[in-house]
């Protein structure tokens, strides 16, 4: 229980400073450094949790592997709901995220989600990354604390 108070700690204290610290001209370019750092943690903890499993067969495996595994191991709790179109676009939906529950349940900071969300967009992307999918990863709240990240696969 303490290492989840923790990584959320960190987490709304990573978002804080790097909003803190910007100039009032660099204060877009901090959701892409959210997002870059969630790709390198989503890169290394990919690596870590699959170390001793074989390989995928495919991406919908990949995929459940991102909502069961990954999701319980960082999050402690599957994805809720896992959509596909089987055409490349993947739906992770969340009713009770942990960084928007923090927030609030309400309407009234739904403009702050984003901020909060660029880091997990990035851990999701790079995680799929080193699972050798490469993918572009939106999120979406339309009521707080649920959220869907969208996953659009890129094909080569």
């Amino acid at each position: 229980m303490a290492d989840e108070v923790v990584f959320e700690y960190l987490h709304m204290e990573m978002i804080s400073y790097l909003y803190r610290t910007a100039e009032k001209i660099e204060q877009d370019h901090c959701i892409s450094k959210l997002e870059s750092l969630g790709f390198r943690v989503g890169q290394s903890l990919s690596e870590r949790f699959t170390k001793d499993s074989s390989r995928f067969k495919d991406e919908l495996d990949t995929m459940k592997f991102i909502c069961k595994d990954f999701w319980n191991s960082v999050y402690k709790k599957q994805v809720d709901n896992l959509r596909t179109n089987h055409q490349g676009v993947y739906v992770l939906q969340d009713n009770k995220f942990r960084f928007l529950t923090q927030i609030s349940s309400g309407k009234q900071y739904m403009d702050a989600a984003p901020k909060y969300l660029a880091f997990p967009c990035g851990m999701i992307r790079g995680a799929l990354s080193n699972l050798g999918i490469n993918c572009v990863v939106t999120a979406e709240v339309s009521a707080m604390p649920a959220c869907k990240f969208q996953i659009q696969i890129q094909r080569l």
